[in-house]
């Protein structure tokens, strides 16, 4: 956690919050009294809390959208961590989620894509916890090659569902049998959670629950009670959105084309929902993975396990709502590759704390593995950020890799390779007749004005290109995986908005 700002950054963190002067004196209390228990100490259990297709930004504390009301994120953030630079190896579920059990990059674990089954052999990190005595449970959306909802190894406990599954009244494989239940899918993830850690583990035993759920992805459907809670609301819309010369005058030619595709703002999902509606019903579905936020907590609280359990939240990957003229994730743009990440725990965490460190995916299976006293293994890539936590100094990656392979199904997005600093970007396309990007994080934070061929930048990008490539031979990702044609689809322009 970089300390030279830390005092100033959590000021302005807990005014973000809304927390008045007043309070700022029992928080400081809080913070000594937790250190001085003994904060600094590992927790006995963790409970994983993903989410599908969340943006980095969309969390009440962060003020965007303003009116989208994120209470328990908000608590999570003030009294715990939040991870202000998270981000994704790869910016699609299928990859990224098997990144997170195997601490790998996706030219690594092999799941390059949404069809591509886990290889035969591949170790997940709840079982080298099981191995060492841990209690684990999984319960949601699995999403890792094929629409199987088979239990996995690593899990004593297994609910899940089909592919993306269904937000309404879903059919859900418990411990290999299946069970259709009423209700709201994320409602009814967070009462089998629940039950799992009231009724149906191990007591004595430390515990991993993963709770994956399957919001916030299209097509967005919240709970009843929070439908049409925004109808009204009056939306912003990015800068870069407009169809101006100005917004593409220094774009790769494939940004300007995807617009008028599936994953574009003139043909999005091929006309399904108006754009506004889309991010609307996006926002109210999100509600529900907020209160499941909060009911875990309480639980914790209520059983007296809060102060030996981490919790982590943390989306799979972003999603673009309008930005260049786009829909969906898949590229490297901020909102696409950063993820929400939030750390809450009472008996370790020092309150309102703001991590800068470059922290992905691929860290969360050696952090927990460090947890339950576990090396890492050579096999992954991440790295344990507990100390990072725990408030201690320890040397940090300076760069943010990044991947994605070119679909079939889904052709708009070309094969990326990039690098992402604290303060810049640079992205690579493979396969296309297209320019590269180039940006200035601090100075353009919305990926304005791509730095590519400027003159005064050659020398950087000539150094981010070298990096880029060193850590692709270092890992072994310098071949471009090839997959069977296993769809086609979604790849329509509309022939009404076809740009001359």
């Amino acid at each position: 956690m970089t300390r030279e700002n830390q005092t100033t950054d959590r000021r302005q963190f807990l005014k973000t919050l809304g927390l008045a002067a007043t309070a700022l004196p029992f928080v400081a209390d809080c913070a000594s009294a937790r250190r001085s228990a003994g904060s600094r100490k590992k927790p006995r259990n963790v409970v994983f809390i993903l989410s599908d297709d969340h943006r980095y930004d969309f969390m009440g504390f962060l003020n965007k959208p303003k009116f989208l009301e994120t209470p328990n994120m908000d608590r999570m953030a003030g009294e715990g961590a939040y991870v202000k630079n998270a981000t994704v190896s790869t910016a699609l579920c299928s990859p990224s989620r098997a990144s997170i059990l195997t601490g790998q990059y996706a030219h690594k674990h092999g799941v390059v894509d949404n069809n591509t089954r886990v290889p035969e052999g591949t170790r997940f990190f709840p079982q080298d916890l099981q191995k060492a005595g841990w209690q684990t449970a999984f319960m949601g959306k699995w999403h890792m090659g094929g629409a199987s909802d088979e239990p996995r190894p690593g899990f004593h406990k297994w609910i899940s569902f089909k592919g993306q599954g269904v937000y309404f009244d879903p059919t859900f494989n418990i411990d290999g049998k299946r069970v259709k239940r009423q209700g709201h899918v994320s409602d009814l993830l967070t009462d089998y959670a629940l039950d799992w850690l009231k009724n149906d583990r191990d007591q004595d035993k430390p515990f991993f629950l993963y709770l994956s759920h399957k919001a916030v992805h299209a097509m967005f459907e919240p709970a009843k009670r929070h439908h049409g809670k925004y109808e009204n609301v009056k939306l912003e819309y990015p800068k870069s959105m407009a169809y101006t010369e100005e917004n593409y005058r220094d774009k790769p030619a494939w940004v300007k084309e995807q617009r008028n595709s599936w994953h574009g703002v003139d043909h999005m999902y091929h006309g399904q929902m108006d754009f506004d509606t889309f991010y609307r019903r996006y926002c109210e579905t999100l509600l529900s993975v907020d209160e499941s936020i909060g009911r875990v907590i309480k639980h914790l609280e209520e059983n007296n396990l809060a102060e030996d359990t981490l919790v982590i939240y943390m989306g799979d990957n972003g999603f673009v709502f309008g930005e260049h003229g786009l829909i969906d994730k898949r590229h490297m743009y901020e909102e696409s590759m950063r993820v929400p990440f939030l750390a809450w725990c009472p008996g370790m965490i020092q309150t309102g704390s703001v991590v800068e460190e470059l922290i992905q995916n691929i860290d969360i299976a050696p952090t927990v593995m460090d947890i339950a006293g576990l090396k890492t293994p050579d096999r992954m890539d991440g790295q344990s950020f507990l100390p990072v936590l725990q408030g201690k100094k320890i040397p940090w990656r300076d760069s943010a890799f990044y991947e994605y392979y070119w679909e079939r199904n889904f052709p708009h997005t070309p094969t990326t390779h990039g690098v992402r600093t604290n303060r810049y970007k640079y992205i690579h396309y493979h396969g296309i007749w297209d320019i590269d990007e180039l940006y200035d994080l601090k100075e353009d934070p919305e990926e304005m004005n791509n730095l590519i061929e400027s003159a005064e930048h050659q020398k950087l990008v000539k150094q981010l290109n070298n990096r880029m490539f060193e850590w692709l031979e270092k890992t072994d990702g310098m071949l471009i995986p090839l997959r069977r044609d296993t769809a086609f689809r979604a790849v329509e322009r509309n022939p009404d908005k076809i740009r001359k």
